[in-house]
């Protein structure tokens, strides 16, 4: 049951008068319950109806100057019970009169109900309503009165009164359940806007895990189609090294036996040859060439193996323990032509333990964090340093760039998704996004300090072990 339809009737009623008989003839009419019987009669068979139970005894309190009424009011409010309606005589000298009276009085209580009880016409209504400027609280009682006309107005007012505070009550009911339901609704929106952002946030790391997806296939036929045909050529190359090495060796064979031939002329023709040839710049060359021949198939093959240990394709995404610096390190290979024109990588790296982790997310981690350093970098050749540490039992890596910087506005919206500063066509705004999720997903964290000028340093912290 709501306050407003609990509450009390209230029947307190303060007389202002400086008359003692006016004080004596309202309590003949308002405090005694027989009469006001009588009074109910009467009015019945004046106005019609029938006889009705008499309301409850009206609460009559006395002043006998405005003053003394005003610090009644005061106690009545102050004790939780305030008047209902106030009878005030107009005349009481030597203090207020009525009009400041009544002024005083609503001061202290706006809601009062009063009635101004007269026999002289010392001020028109106009000048009374004109002075305080209301009249909805407001009636005039001429003197002589009427007893029943006093006990109508104490019955109208003090209804009115709790008719007006029942009316306040439930408009503040009301504004409550408005306010109430107001809150459920901004919180539904903040459900919902917060579900969005949670999608959208899925949508993107989706779309990654179909890139990552992808390179993984990728990795799968480079590792099919080039890791056995770089296998054999290599194969082939160690073996035509031998050979060479023979041949030559034949070669100086044949220059020892030169001498001992006869004939001046077949001499004359193989040192023509020779010179030709360029015999000694071959015997130079010719291992050189070899050399570097299988330098690049051993890098080939090192690409290929660094393509599959990045994308893991043979992991199926199982949590495992891995080794973070040669996830890195396979990264940097991948990336080594987006960086190596705009940055010297330098490697700071601490004695770490293997983690449980999702080796591939990771490597996507540390891939976005050192293009995103090298791009903001700009035309002049700077520097991105990897660190790596351990505190307890974490483990911690720092990618430094000595870039233009972040903004200090846009610092704190750059893990939002689609969030991008790079020129229209140069970046989604999913990076950063992307790799705050796997982090995330590790149950770690991604924080990022920058200075426009200087350059930023994010660093990613992780548990040893996945506590999943």
């Amino acid at each position: 049951m709501n306050t407003w339809e609990n509450m009390a009737p209230n029947r307190r009623i303060l007389l202002i008068d400086d008359m003692p008989s006016i004080h004596e003839d309202f309590r003949k009419v308002l405090g005694n319950p027989a009469r006001a019987a009588e009074l109910d009669e009467v009015e019945a068979a004046l106005f019609g109806g029938g006889t009705q139970a008499v309301a409850a005894g009206f609460e009559l309190d006395s002043a006998y100057q405005g003053q003394e009424g005003l610090a009644k009011v005061c106690q009545s409010l102050a004790a939780g019970q305030p008047y209902a309606m106030a009878f005030v005589d107009m005349r009481m000298p030597p203090g207020w009169d009525g009009i400041e009276t009544i002024e005083q009085l609503w001061q202290q209580d706006p809601q009062l109900q009063i009635v101004i009880c007269t026999a002289y016409a010392d001020y028109s209504w106009d000048e009374i309503l004109r002075r305080l400027a209301v009249g909805d609280r407001l009636l005039i009682l001429k003197k002589p009165f009427d007893a029943i006309e006093v006990f109508q107005l104490a019955n109208a007012l003090t209804a009115k009164r709790q008719l007006t505070q029942q009316a306040a009550l439930k408009m503040a009911d009301l504004e409550a359940a408005v306010h109430e339901r107001t809150e459920g609704i901004q919180s539904a929106n903040n459900a919902l806007t917060a579900e969005i952002m949670e999608r959208k946030q899925l949508e993107s790391r989706l779309v990654q895990s179909e890139k990552l997806a992808s390179i993984g296939q990728l990795a799968a036929g480079v590792a099919h189609e080039i890791n056995n045909p770089v296998g054999f050529v290599l194969s082939n190359v160690s073996t035509l090294n031998d050979y060479v090495e023979d041949l030559l060796n034949m070669i100086s064979a044949y220059e020892g036996a030169e001498a001992s031939i006869g004939s001046a002329d077949v001499v004359a023709a193989l040192k023509s040859l020779r010179v030709r040839l360029e015999l000694d710049h071959l015997r130079e060359d010719i291992p050189s060439l070899m050399k570097e021949t299988r330098e690049g198939l051993v890098r080939v093959r090192q690409i290929v193996q660094d393509l599959r240990d990045f994308s893991r394709v043979d992991s199926h995404q199982d949590w495992q323990w891995a080794d973070l610096h040669r996830g890195i390190d396979a990264t940097l290979n991948i990336v080594g032509n987006d960086v190596k024109y705009q940055a010297d990588i330098i490697k700071e790296y601490g004695a770490i333990p293997e983690i449980e982790c999702l080796p591939s997310q990771l490597n996507q981690v540390i891939m976005n964090l050192v293009i995103n350093a090298a791009q903001a970098i700009g035309k002049e050749r700077g520097k991105i340093t990897i660190r790596t540490g351990v505190a307890g039992d974490q483990v911690w890596i720092e990618v430094a760039d000595t870039g233009s910087g972040i903004a200090k506005e846009n610092l704190s919206r750059i893990f939002d998704p689609f969030f991008t500063t790079k020129p229209v066509g140069k970046g989604t705004g999913l990076g950063l996004s992307v790799s705050y999720g796997i982090v995330h997903k590790h149950l770690g964290r991604i924080e990022a300090q920058s200075e426009v000028g200087k350059g930023t340093i994010f660093r990613i912290v992780l548990p040893v072990r996945h506590p999943g």
